[in-house]
């Protein structure tokens, strides 16, 4: 009895270890296919598994919620131009849910930040009955904290510049929009862990 006990438990084991194994390359591949998506589906399937995620992923669960965030984020952004749309203010608004996710686990943490500041400057876009004067604040609070530890941050350079378009100065943003493609093009500007998306935002403009 205590030796069938004892092979239940190393195959329990293997078993777990196994399945941890498989969900973090599943989310690494995941991760991949951000850059990757194109419709609205694609995002809709890369949110669900993200989301699932944040469930059993303990080793950087923030990264889960970031990412089931910047699903949600490029699929409003992909439709913002489309006539025949879902309801934009509620998924920029589920977007920011689990972007606060993220950020509450790691407040410092550029990316969080800027990603942050990207969809409440989206809110402004979608829901322009709102409360701009309020978004623009955290926006530009977001700006700051990303630039005190990441001021070369493409998708940074890309926030900024949709500020520097709202206000009217075309110029300024295509020297930053230059820049952030500059930093996607180089492969030392970003860490190896570093996120990659946001290319496609310069792409759809």
């Amino acid at each position: 009895m205590k030796k069938f006990l004892l092979i239940s438990g190393f195959f329990l084991a293997g078993f777990w270890i196994n399945a941890q194994t498989y969900s973090e390359k599943d989310f690494q591949q995941s991760i991949s296919q951000v850059n990757t998506a194109k419709t609205k589906a694609d995002y809709d399937n890369l949110f669900q598994k993200f989301s699932k995620f944040t469930g059993y992923k303990k080793n950087d669960r923030w990264q889960a919620y970031y990412y089931a965030a910047v699903s949600m984020y490029l699929k409003t952004e992909i439709q913002q131009n489309q006539t025949m749309h879902e309801d934009l203010p509620g998924a920029n608004a589920l977007a920011r849910k689990f972007a606060k996710g993220a950020f509450n686990a790691q407040q410092d943490n550029a990316e969080a930040n800027i990603l942050l500041g990207l969809l409440y400057f989206q809110k402004m876009q979608v829901s322009p009955s709102g409360d701009t004067q309020k978004d623009m604040e955290i926006v530009s609070q977001a700006v700051a904290k990303a630039e005190a530890t990441s001021p070369n941050n493409p998708r940074l350079a890309i926030l900024k510049a949709r500020i520097k378009e709202k206000s009217g100065n075309q110029a300024d943003a295509d020297v930053l929009l230059q820049k952030a493609k500059n930093g996607f093009d180089s492969k030392t500007s970003m860490g190896s862990a570093a996120p990659t998306w946001g290319r496609q935002l310069i792409s759809n403009k």
